[in-house]
């Protein structure tokens, strides 16, 4: 056949036989259309955990743990596949309810939402939780919260490293208190827009006050892309979580222009994300990885692929495909540093 540059490779059609997941995913990147997606961004994770030079953000938007996803994000942490978590406050505090012992429950997305509130159930499209545990598990956020010192200041890393040490040791086996046992920080810059800000706004109106230091959050995780050789990331979902890694990288730019170095650039050279959102909205959910390299977040000759499919399907696919090729990692980032602060926590 005559050599186009425009040409790839050829096409592969899968046939129909015992093969585990690993073979699967590997083979339907010769595939079309969103299988081969799905199987080029396994490749790029591949590329991404052999490499030991690389440190790897896994941003999480949405709400993961009500559906059910929250134990494989436990199992990336555990198992340190990641070095650094940036999550809504939905997914790190939505597992603390099943963690607890309290379940979600399946309805239909046609249900009558006024039956709902009457007997006092949330609803998250095809799920559901009891308005009354959920309260209890904002209650147990509210006992942390008072039992750290009034006044006291903490960067989201520091008070979810404490969360998870508190956790820990009442068996709540939760991501947070996974994260605490590895010693993987977890940011969450919207942390308040969640049950966080509802255990911490009512403490707060009867005097216990923390203060959660953005400033200081944000100056804690660029200096984790400051001090790693390579930086890479995983997007499920897009959100705060995927712009707050991406300035990750923004930054590194301007520090450089402070120190005299001019159009310094560490971008991401691995990036995988999973996400539902399309491009022509604007938004930084759907903006491609392309667009990403015009400001220096993604490098030009990055390895980078999104998959434009529900995190609900890719997540466990990916997660299994992992166990069944054996794939680990050799190399894992150490972020202690961040919580020297915190004396004798660690």
């Amino acid at each position: 056949m005559e050599e186009y540059s425009f040409v790839l490779g050829e096409l592969g059609s899968l046939d129909v036989r015992r093969r585990g997941l690993h073979e699967l995913l590997l083979e339907m990147s010769n595939t079309a259309f969103q299988g081969r997606a799905l199987g080029e961004a396994y490749q790029a994770l591949i590329s991404m955990l052999s490499d030991e030079e690389a440190t790897i953000f896994l941003g999480l938007a949405g709400s993961m743990s009500t559906a059910g996803m929250w134990r494989i994000i436990k199992w990336l942490v555990e198992e340190r596949y990641v070095d650094v978590v940036v999550s809504t406050g939905a997914v790190i505090s939505e597992d603390i309810f099943e963690a607890m012992g309290f379940k979600y429950l399946k309805t239909h997305p046609c249900v009558d939402d006024r039956e709902l509130l009457k007997y006092k159930f949330d609803r998250f499209y095809d799920t559901l939780a009891s308005e009354l545990d959920y309260r209890k598990m904002e209650g147990l956020i509210r006992e942390f919260v008072e039992s750290l010192p009034n006044g006291s200041a903490y960067s989201t890393a520091e008070f979810l490293h404490l969360f998870g040490k508190f956790l820990n040791e009442r068996g709540v086996d939760s991501v947070v208190a996974a994260a605490y046992r590895v010693g993987v920080p977890v940011f969450s810059p919207a942390l308040v827009d969640s049950g966080y800000g509802m255990a911490t706004l009512l403490s707060y109106r009867r005097g216990h006050r923390i203060v959660i230091d953005m400033v200081k959050d944000f100056h804690q995780i660029v200096e984790i892309g400051r001090l790693s050789s390579k930086l890479a990331a995983v997007y499920v979902g897009g959100g705060v979580p995927k712009d707050y890694v991406n300035l990750v990288t923004v930054a590194q730019t301007l520090i450089g222009e402070e120190e005299g170095l001019h159009d310094h650039y560490k971008s991401l050279e691995y990036v995988v994300q999973f996400t539902t959102d399309a491009p022509q909205w604007g938004g930084l959910s759907g903006a491609t990885l392309e667009e990403a390299v015009s400001w220096g977040k993604v490098a030009p000759k990055a390895m980078k692929k999104v998959v434009y499919v529900d995190a609900t399907i890719a997540l466990p696919i990916v997660a299994h495909a992992l166990i069944d090729g054996g794939v680990k990692r050799t190399c894992k980032y150490d972020s202690s540093w961040i919580f020297k602060e915190l004396s004798g926590v660690r």
